[in-house]
């Protein structure tokens, strides 16, 4: 064999070793594109279920403050009805307590 036929040959052997180092990055980056995919993917899902979660959340939030309101109003008509009745007894027993 000739000296530039060895050359040749060891030259398609690099080239070959190069091209297939290329391959095998080529494949490990499809690889990991799809992976990355896969993960934006599973995020997105998350995403709008925690999404949904908080509208629920909040809507929950706004019927208990809108409850909580309605039941200090109720608590405050209590209260004052109470000391009304309070005010009618004391008078009642201030009033036996004089005869």
């Amino acid at each position: 064999m000739s000296v530039k036929a060895i050359e040749e040959k060891s030259q398609n052997e690099a080239s070959n070793r190069d091209f297939q180092s290329l391959e095998e990055k080529i494949y490990r980056t499809i690889e990991l594109l799809k992976a990355a995919r896969d993960a934006k993917s599973h995020a997105e899902r998350d995403v709008s279920r925690i999404r949904q979660q908080l509208e629920e959340r909040e809507e929950e939030t706004d019927s208990l403050r809108a409850e909580l309101v309605t039941l200090r109003k109720e608590r405050e008509e209590v209260r004052t009805r109470v000391e009304k009745m309070l005010k009618q007894i004391d008078a009642l027993t201030s009033a036996d307590s004089q005869a």
